[in-house]
């Protein structure tokens, strides 16, 4: 396993980089997160992920730790290889991917190229428990996706009143109150609209 590689920058583009490493070139498949990190200068550091497969030795490459630990993640979950995982890293943060796992954040994960429902639920079952303990978060404390708007918005849609015009409703209320519970977010919108 090639834990890291450090040398100089040959050739780099947004999805891939070559490093010379005393005279060996390692051609090494990055994130666009990971382009965003490359410094200006010629010398660079990235830790290595090495997938071996039968037709293929493929080096993936993170200027953060962080990300190389959340890539392995994503590979463990059952029908996501590496172009989605590489994917879900090149379309979100890091720690946006791991604020939609850790909230159970269906829509933010469904939302990346190649990733259909089903793959959605299987990554936020497979992998929440792991990143609230691997990330120490508490999982009411993130952020972005809030599960009481997401109820009430369900609610008044089952009561019949227009998608948009709810979220709507619905946003300004959790903007005034983010702490709301579900009851009092629907009674706010239901005298709202």
């Amino acid at each position: 396993m090639i834990a890291h590689l450090e040398g100089r920058m040959v050739e780099k583009t947004p999805t891939e980089v070559v490093i010379d490493c005393h005279g060996v070139g390692y051609h090494v498949n990055i994130s666009l997160h990971t382009y965003s990190l490359l410094p200006d200068s010629e010398k660079i550091k990235l830790y290595t992920f090495l997938q071996i497969k039968e037709d293929a030795h493929t080096l993936f490459g993170f200027v953060e730790k962080a990300e190389r630990e959340l890539f392995k993640l994503l590979l463990s979950v059952s029908g996501v290889g590496a172009s989605i995982a590489r994917t879900m890293l090149s379309s979100l943060e890091p720690k946006e991917v791991i604020q939609a796992i850790g909230s159970g954040n269906v829509v933010t994960i469904q939302s990346i190229k190649g990733i259909g429902t089903k793959t959605a639920q299987r990554i936020i079952l497979d992998l929440k428990d792991k990143v609230l303990k691997l990330y120490d978060l508490d999982e009411v404390s993130i952020s972005g996706y809030n599960t009481n708007r997401e109820e009430a918005l369900s609610a008044l849609e089952v009561l019949g009143f227009n998608k948009k015009l709810a979220e709507k409703a619905v946003e300004k209320i959790v903007k005034e109150t983010p702490a709301a519970t579900v009851e009092a977010i629907i009674k706010q919108a239901l005298k709202n609209l």
